[in-house]
């Protein structure tokens, strides 16, 4: 992948983040009487899928309500993480033209291209997968 496709995702992704972020942080989206769910697998089969909460997870996280945002998905803290540090290093790169965040993406996918770290890695997705559906979200 090059740098500028690369950033340009993140750039796009992180923004959509933000604005889901603040919709559901402000309720200008979101009716709390009535859950509005965006997630097209749980529309077409009833079944949440591994990321499902993912959004509300975040949302509790910012709120302070880290226990909840862990029972909610616990991928909502490697989310927010992603979304606070990417515009800071896109910045970074930028500024001092350099390629740090290719390099690091390059060699993270490296890493988890292996199956001493893909097999694992999906095993947590699955039983993330099973505690999202056990929990009903």
């Amino acid at each position: 992948m090059s740098r500028n496709r690369l950033i340009g995702i993140l750039t796009l992704a992180c923004l959509a983040g933000y604005v889901w972020i603040y919709l559901n942080l402000s309720g200008h989206y979101i009716d709390r009487a009535h859950h509005v769910s965006v997630c097209l697998f749980k529309k077409i089969t009833n079944i949440p899928c591994p990321s499902c909460g993912s959004t509300r997870s975040v949302v509790s996280i910012i709120k302070g309500e880290y226990l909840q945002g862990l029972y909610i998905n616990p991928f909502g803290f490697i989310l927010l993480l992603i979304m606070t540090i990417t515009p800071f290093w896109i910045c970074y790169d930028y500024l001092k033209q350099k390629n740090t965040l290719l390099q690091v993406y390059t060699k993270v996918e490296t890493i988890i291209n292996q199956k001493i770290i893909a097999i694992p890695a999906i095993l947590l997705v699955l039983a993330n997968w099973l505690w999202n559906i056990q929990k009903g979200l």
